[in-house]
C-alpha cells in the first residue's frame, strides 16, 4: 500500500496518470482472489486509478515478439544450465557451463563484459551497477515455460507509454537491468523513483514476513496518515480531515518528494533481484 499511496501521489501532484498493472506472471505464487481484494482496498482508501487495469498474463504475445527480436540481434540465447551448474560455478551466468543440452532451456540476455548501467533516481540520486559482475547474463524467458519479470515489465512499460516508475526500493537493483533491455530494444528509459519499505522488526519486507496484516480497508485514515509519516511527511493534524478524500486532497498539495527517505535494500529483496530463475 505504501508503493500505491506514494506513486498515487507523485502521478496526482504532476498533474499525470496513474495506471496500475498487475504482474500476474508466476501463477504457482499467486493466491487465489488476492488481486481482486488489493483493488478494492485502494478503491476504499480513494485511491483511483486511471484507465483499464492491465494483466500480465494476456500479453505473453507482445513479449514473444520482443524475445523474438533480441534472439534475431544476437542479444539473447538459449541456456541450458542448471542451478546446481550455476551455483558450483558462483552463481552469475557469464558462459554456460551445462553438461548437457536439455529440452526446456532458459532464454537469456548476453551482458556484455564492462557493461555499466547508472541512472537518476528521485529518491536514491544516482545509482550504479556493473550488470556484468553483479548480475550477468539474466534470464529472460524462464526454463519452465513463464516469463521474466524484467522482459515483461520493460514491454509494457513502453507500450503503455509510462514515464515515471515508482516502485519499492527492493526493485532499485532491477532497474540497471531493465534500462539495458530498453537500449537493446530501442525502447524509451522511464524516470524512476524507488520509496522506502515497510520492514518487520528484523529488516524484512512487510509484505514478506509472518508479521504482515491486511490493512484495515474499512477504516482508511490511520493507515493514510501511517503511509504519509512513511513517507517522510510532516503530520497532517487538521481536524477536518475526516474522510480519505479529503485527507488525499490537502496531501496531494503538501507532499513534499525531496522529503521521502533513502532506505538501503532490505535482506530479503524481491524474487525478481535472484541471478538465477531457471529450474533443475
Amino acid at each position: 500500500m505504501l508503493a500505491a499511496f506514494g506513486s498515487w501521489l507523485l502521478a496526482r501532484q504532476a498533474n499525470g496518470q496513474w495506471l496500475l498493472r498487475i504482474e500476474d506472471l508466476d501463477p504457482p505464487r499467486e493466491v487465489a482472489g488476492a488481486a481482486a481484494v488489493q483493488l478494492q482496498a485502494l478503491t476504499r482508501f480513494g485511491l483511483q486509478h486511471d484507465g483499464e487495469v492491465v494483466n500480465q498474463s494476456q500479453r505473453g504475445q507482445l513479449y514473444r515478439e520482443a524475445l523474438d527480436r533480441l534472439i534475431a540481434a544476437g542479444l539473447a540465447f538459449e541456456c541450458h544450465c542448471s542451478r546446481t551448474e550455476l551455483a558450483a560455478a558462483g552463481g552469475i551466468h557469464r558462459r554456460c557451463v551445462a553438461a548437457s543440452r536439455r529440452p526446456d532451456p532458459a532464454i537469456r540476455l548476453r551482458v556484455a563484459d564492462d557493461c555499466e548501467i547508472g541512472f537518476d533516481d528521485l529518491v536514491h540520486g544516482w545509482v550504479n551497477q556493473r550488470v556484468d559482475c553483479d548480475v550477468g547474463d539474466f534470464v529472460l524467458l524462464r526454463a519452465d515455460g513463464l516469463w521474466a519479470y524484467q522482459l515483461a515489465v520493460v514491454v509494457d512499460d513502453a507500450a503503455q507509454a509510462i514515464t515515471d516508475v515508482v516502485r519499492g526500493a527492493d526493485l532499485l537493483d532491477s532497474t540497471p537491468r531493465q534500462i539495458l533491455l530498453q537500449r537493446a530494444l530501442g525502447l524509451p528509459t522511464p524516470k524512476y523513483a524507488h520509496l522506502p519499505l515497510l520492514l518487520d522488526t528484523e529488516g524484512r519486507k512487510l509484505s514478506k514476513s509472518d508479521a504482515a496484516s491486511p490493512v484495515d480497508a474499512g477504516d482508511p485514515l490511520p493507515t493514510l496518515h501511517a503511509l504519509w509519516r512513511c513517507l517522510g511527511q510532516a503530520p497532517l493534524v487538521d481536524a477536518s480531515l475526516r474522510t480519505p478524500s479529503e485527507f488525499l486532497d490537502v496531501a496531494v498539495h503538501t507532499f513534499q518528494p525531496d522529503q521521502i527517505p533513502r532506505q538501503a535494500l532490505p535482506a530479503s529483496a524481491a524474487v525478481h533481484n535472484t541471478a538465477e530463475t531457471s529450474r533443475d
